[in-house]
């Protein structure tokens, strides 16, 4: 897996770009990427972007006290991917007020640029030390969308 560079879009969201190389244990009988695939590109996704826009990652939230489980998650297939494509996965912040992560992707065959699925995900906060749900934004989160301009 390589990364791209990042991506700041002028309304203040971040996105980010990697390519993910589709491999041979990634596909089913059909040849195409079995579908929960699609799930875990989405991840390398957050984890990447995590990485690019520091303190998004999740050793760094779990350092704060917290973990932030998947709670809600959508996937539209398009197009198949098939063994041997190139995938980009694009990972797209969106601001919320509430104390919630989310996130909108879009994978596209890089050979054409072909949408291959969509998708979105939410995440909460939970108190990595007794898994209870956080019902305010932790201030970690607040710092970090200062540092990154996001209001």
């Amino acid at each position: 897996m390589t990364r791209n560079s990042r991506l700041i879009v002028s309304d203040s969201t971040l996105t980010h770009r990697i390519k993910i190389k589709v491999r041979f244990s990634e596909v089913d009988s059909m040849r195409v990427v079995w579908h929960g695939v699609y799930v875990k590109y989405f991840e390398d996704g957050r984890e990447a972007f995590g990485r690019e826009f520091g303190g998004l990652n999740y050793d760094t939230i779990e350092s704060d006290g917290y973990y932030i489980p998947i709670v809600k998650l959508e996937l539209d297939y398009k197009i198949p991917l098939k063994c041997g494509d190139t995938a980009i996965v694009e990972t797209k912040f969106i601001n919320s007020r509430a104390a919630k992560i989310l996130f909108e992707y879009v994978i596209y065959r890089e050979s054409d640029m072909a949408v291959a699925a969509t998708g979105r995900s939410m995440q909460v906060f939970t108190h990595a030390d007794t898994g209870e749900l956080e019902l305010n934004t932790p201030q970690f989160f607040t710092d970090w969308k200062k540092r990154w301009n996001i209001k």
